[in-house]
């Protein structure tokens, strides 16, 4: 029997599982389809295979990190959540699909990367709080870049500024996105019935951080919260397939302790720990050197580009094993 195929994620919080969109989805869909998996939550996605997240590292030592792309791969290995649909379904979910990634995602974008006060009090916050030093002083600001590039992509426009216009426009566009959902999603327990499809991993994966994350500006979450078969929805499958989590959030959360979870009961654990410091003062340091904050020969240096996207700079800061 082959051994578990390797997914990183997001770590959870606010209820959920993972923080992240993408996670959610993949992580839904391999709980939908019964998929064996050993989870890894981190908060580095340089620690991952593919140097993003999520990522999963498969028995054929591939790294597939786009959801479209593990859900295929998981329905290649018979792990298919949506064996049991109609040429007709299958389509309206496909169809579907497409509409959260034009209508949904660009608001999705903005309320949490772009709208100011949620960035900076939640978004950047939270990344920052759970990111090993120095990448916490670099990192947030590179992923908000990423997803800027993306609504520009998604919107065909070269420049974007935050304000009531933008807003308003993609605010219309996500109400009607999220008003269509209810309007077929109805009365049922899934979209397609009494089992989850791929189409309710995506649609969970979209809209639970909306439901659950206490934002400043809550204005999609307001909308969300009058459309009660969704947010019956987000929560019925937190509570039949993401227990764990609801629990496990209740209360207070510990703080973090990205470089040490590792190596707790471990000997030697305190020269481990200042090998890990002397990790960190080095990638400080080759940050330093390659954004041009320190310079080592002023005469004749050429431009120097900005950190590489690499694959991994250690072992994993967190980790949890399991299912999901």
């Amino acid at each position: 029997m082959a051994a578990p195929e390797e997914l990183f994620c997001w770590e959870g919080d606010w209820g959920l599982p993972s923080v992240s969109t993408d996670c959610l989805v993949v992580l839904a869909y391999a709980q939908f389809a019964g998929a064996p998996m050993k989870l890894r939550k981190i908060c580095n996605p340089w620690r991952s295979p593919s140097g993003s997240l999520p990522a999963l590292k498969t028995n054929q030592k591939e790294t597939l990190s786009r959801p479209a792309d593990i859900i295929i791969h998981l329905r290649k290995q018979k792990y298919n959540a949506d064996y049991d649909l109609s040429a007709k379904e299958g389509a309206d979910s496909l169809a579907f699909i497409s509409l959260m990634e034009e209508k949904l995602v660009p608001a999705l974008i903005y309320t949490f990367w772009v709208e100011p006060k949620n960035y900076v009090d939640v978004t950047r916050r939270w990344y920052a709080e759970h990111m090993a030093f120095p990448l916490n002083f670099f990192l947030p600001g590179r992923m908000q870049s990423r997803q800027l590039e993306k609504l520009r992509l998604l919107r065909g426009a070269e420049n974007l500024e935050a304000g009531e216009e933008l807003e308003k426009e993609l605010f219309r566009d996500a109400t009607e996105c999220m008003n269509l959902l209810s309007q077929r999603l109805g009365a049922q327990k899934f979209f397609f019935g009494d089992s989850p499809s791929s189409l309710d991993a995506y649609v969970f994966g979209h809209l639970a951080p909306v439901l659950k994350c206490k934002l400043p500006n809550g204005k999609l979450q307001q909308h969300l919260k009058t459309l009660e078969n969704l947010t019956d929805f987000c929560s019925n499958i937190l509570l039949l397939y993401f227990p764990r989590d609801g629990r496990e959030n209740a209360g207070p959360k510990a703080a973090p302790q990205p470089d040490g979870g590792d190596f707790d009961g471990v000997p030697n654990k305190r020269r481990k720990q200042l090998l890990s410091a002397l990790v960190a003062l080095g990638a400080m340091l080759g940050y330093a050197l390659l954004t041009g904050m320190v310079s080592i020969q002023p005469i004749h240096q050429e431009a120097l580009e900005e950190p590489p996207d690499l694959e991994a700079i250690g072992p994993h800061d967190h980790e949890e094993d399991g299912g999901g």
